[in-house]
Order: C-alpha cells, then structure tokens, then sequence
C-alpha cells in the first residue's frame, strides 16, 4: 500500500509552471511526486486564486489542460479577494480555512492521511492539517527578504517560528534558510538542478546571439534590485568591443536604468525556455553580478547550475550558496573587481564536453527530488 500525497504550488499555479518549462524547485517536486510509485495517490494544489480574475485571465489565455490520471489530479481552489491578508490574524484565518478546503479536497480524492508538501510558508504555518500525515515546508527562497513581498516580511518570520514549533520538515535549497526558519523537526539542505534531457544535447545558439560581437556576456533571469548594475557597467565598458547580455524579464526599471545607455548591452527580454541551453553553452562567460543582501545570500540561483550544466566559464559574487561548485567558476568578493573575475574566467575558458557532461549527471533534478522525496515520505 502506498502513501497518499498532497502538494501546494507557493504563489503560482501549475499552468504558470508549465507555461515557464517546469524548471524550479517546485515543478520538478510536483512532477517527482507524480511519477513516483510510492505515492498512491496525489493532489497537487494551486493558491488560492480570485473567481474574477481568473475568469477574464483564462479567457484571454485558456490554460493547457492538466493531465488527470486516476491516482493523480488538481485542486484549484477560488476566492473572492486577490492577494491575501497582509495581517497576521487575517492571514491565520484566512489559511486555516484552506487547510479545511484541502480537507475536503482530499477526502473527495479518497485521500487517507496525506503526506502534505507545501511550497508556501504560511501554508505549513497557519493552514489546518491535523488530518494529514507528515508536512513538509518546501522553502526555495527566503520569502522574508524577498523585495516583491515586503509587505509580508513580517508575517513571513511569524510563520517560520510556527513552523518551527510545530516540528514541521524543511527542505531548503540553502543552508541560509534553513537556519532563518530555525526548524525543530528533521531538515535537509537541497539546492537546485538540471534537467539532462535539455543540456546533454545543445542545440545551436540563435542567430540573434551568434551576430553579436565577441566576447559574449550573459546573464538569464530577472532583472531586479538583486543585479549588481555597477558591475555589469564594468565589463560592459571593459570589452567595448564586446556584447553584454541580459535575458530576462525587467522587474525593475528604475535600478537598470543606468545600463540602457551602453551601447554593447542588450536586453532581448524573456527568452524561451528552449533557448536557456543555447545560449549559456555559447556565450564566452555566464554572469552572476548579484549584490549581497540577504535575499542573494540565502538564494540558490538556478542559473549557476544552469550556466555550468552549459560548460560555463562563470563569473559570479561570492555569496555562500555558490561556494564548494566545482568547475570553471570564478567567484569575487562581493564590492570587488567583477572584471578580475571575468578575465580569469575568459582565461580559464569551458569544461571540457565530458566534464561538463558529468556536471549535468551529477546535478540532475532526479537526484535532487530523491532526497526531496525520502525527506517528506519518510517515516
């Protein structure tokens, strides 16, 4: 007989996941629970989402059916409100409430006693599950110094201290936030992957890429306050005669203000999720110019396993989490020459292809959700 399971998505839901190539921690949980044979049945979970957004939302985007099978469905709940309760007393009302839900959920899913995996803080803190089995936060961030949720920090610490007196697990990508939380029951410390099927096999680099002029720089991800613009000014005026990249979303124009007026850097925007491979595997350096504050020092940023899955060189701030990574990667003290970095990593160069290789091997997502996993089902 196997365990039942439950898991909750933290402020996404499983279309938004798919729809960004299933490349966090949370997706590859999600979808390890769903092929693993241990579990009997699962239901994974969306937030809690506005009736009335959601309407308009899918009728201009319909989202991509979700692929139900008999031991596996999901659970999208509604609300009236749009965000959730910025008080702490609302905030326990409100997720009591929805832990009730999941109740009644699982229990229409012939769910007996479930394991609960839970992406969201206050989820695990304030959410009513006496009626599962063993819950286990997820934590792939610090949400409590996430600048997007500043208005929450506060209640954030409150449910790590309650997650922490009720004895939950925690699996946490980084030292720095299992301490931050500060469990009492059994933790572990799991940071982030790759997926071999996209980095075994490379494809070439768009044209878009290849045209600029070299030596290519690259950073992927969000551009917000976490970018060390100073830095990025550095290199992109130290090799005028080269190409600085920045691929991604810009959540904060104000902070990169100053970086539109380089003339060698370019901001193509978001990026497919197919061409991520492509593009680290042939840029000259991969980038990580992340200034230090506690949110980067608690952090395991996806792209630097991303960019060394793609041979690197990297050039990143020395912030723990990137500590102990073997392969071409040059760290530098944070407020130090980033340039000193990117001209050791030039000089430095890629792994070579079997080395990489074993890189993709060692750090693929499967071993990562196996540890996940013998955490939360554990007995």
């Amino acid at each position: 007989m196997g365990t039942d399971a439950v898991f909750t998505f933290d402020e996404i839901t499983w279309d938004a996941a798919q729809r960004r190539g299933m490349c966090f921690p949370t997706d590859r949980v999600a979808l390890a629970l769903a092929a693993d044979r241990r579990v009997e049945r699962l239901l994974i979970c969306n937030q809690p989402r506005s009736a009335p957004v959601k309407l308009v939302k899918d009728r201009l985007r319909p989202p991509a059916p979700f692929p139900a099978t008999e031991r596996v469905h999901l659970y999208e709940p509604l609300r009236l409100r749009r965000r959730d309760p910025v008080s702490l007393p609302g905030l326990e009302r409100s997720y009591a409430r929805y832990g009730r839900r999941l109740r009644r959920a699982a229990e229409r899913r012939g769910l007996r006693r479930p394991a609960v995996v839970t992406a969201h803080p206050f989820v695990a803190a304030f959410a009513e599950l006496d009626w599962a089995g063993p819950v286990t936060l997820l934590a792939s961030d610090d949400w409590a110094a996430h600048p997007a949720y500043e208005r929450w920090h506060s209640a954030y610490l409150a449910a790590y201290e309650q997650v922490a007196r009720r004895r939950l697990r925690v699996c946490a990508v980084t030292q720095a936030i299992v301490e931050r939380i500060g469990p009492e029951g059994p933790a572990a410390v799991v940071p982030n992957g790759v997926d071999p099927k996209e980095w075994l096999e490379v494809e070439p680099a768009p044209d878009w890429l290849t045209e600029l002029p070299g030596p290519r720089f690259l950073y992927v991800g969000t551009l917000d306050s976490r970018l060390d613009v100073e830095a990025v000014l550095a290199v992109a005026r130290s090799w005028p005669e080269g190409s600085v990249v920045l691929a991604g979303p810009v959540a904060d124009g104000d902070h990169l203000a100053r970086l539109r007026e380089e003339p060698n850097l370019h901001l193509p925007g978001l990026v497919p999720r197919e061409q991520v491979a492509a593009l680290a595997h042939a840029a000259d350096v991969c980038l990580v110019p992340h200034r230090q504050l506690p949110l980067t020092e608690a952090m395991s940023p996806l792209k630097i396993y991303e960019y060394m899955a793609g041979g690197g060189p990297v050039a990143a701030t020395d912030l723990p989490p990137l500590r102990g990574i073997e392969g071409p990667l040059e760290l530098v003290a944070p407020g130090g020459d980033f340039c000193d970095g990117v001209r050791a990593a030039l000089a430095r160069g890629p792994m070579a292809e079997a080395e990489r290789q074993r890189f993709v091997a060692a750090n693929a997502w499967s071993r990562r959700t196996d540890q996940v996993l013998a955490l939360a089902l554990g007995e």
